[in-house]
């Protein structure tokens, strides 16, 4: 890299961070975030209760499976845009990639897609998978009809699992996302590009 592109680099670093810091940013920011999260949290909670309304225990397990791989997914785009380098999207840019503008658009904005990747996303499906979790719980203990210490075993084993489960695959996913921020990015820039107006 020469002195220019470090130049460069920085430059466009110090613009990002200016813009960052005007007044009013960060309040305006948490407003859209509370309305987005309700917003959002009510539309998967929704899909949840429909998907688990007379359903089996396979559905159960299948949808609680959905929602900790959900926020696995959206925890590792969340730490790839933070720790992705802007150069090789400009190469691909220039080279009209596919995916690579919305991929430079993800980084100029890290601040913002990681909250919605990390606290957004990540904790409601967080939430959700405790409720999954509570209903498979009910389940099971009304078809081995368990009382007393075995219904907290049961409830203490699932929860243990959901636990386990969702902080390794994040701890795991984490470890993927900074080595591979530049692949990860790309594939959520491809994604993001087929429901672009922007085809270059």
């Amino acid at each position: 890299m020469d002195a220019g592109d470090s130049k460069g680099g920085k430059k466009r670093q110090q613009k990002r961070a200016k813009r960052e810091k005007k007044p009013g940013n960060g309040m305006k920011w948490a407003v859209q975030v509370f309305f987005l999260s309700v917003a959002l949290s009510g539309a998967m909670s929704f899909a949840s209760e429909e998907a688990l309304d007379g359903a089996g225990l396979a559905v159960a397990f299948a949808v609680l499976a959905s929602f900790i791989l959900l926020g696995i997914l959206f925890d590792i785009i969340g730490v790839a845009v933070t720790a992705a380098d802007e150069r090789p999207f400009h190469s691909m840019a220039a080279h009209k990639a596919p995916g690579a503008r919305q991929a430079l658009r993800l980084i100029r904005k890290a601040n913002k897609v990681s909250s919605f990747c990390n606290d957004v996303v990540g904790d409601i499906c967080g939430i959700i998978s405790g409720s999954t979790a509570a209903v498979i719980v009910v389940r099971l203990q009304a078809r081995f009809a368990l009382t007393g210490v075995w219904t907290l075993v049961l409830t203490l084993v699932i929860t243990a699992l959901v636990s386990g489960l969702t902080i390794g695959g994040k701890a795991a996913g984490k470890t993927f996302a900074i080595e591979k921020s530049t692949t990860v990015l790309h594939l959520v820039g491809r994604f993001l590009h087929l429901f672009s107006k922007d085809k270059r």
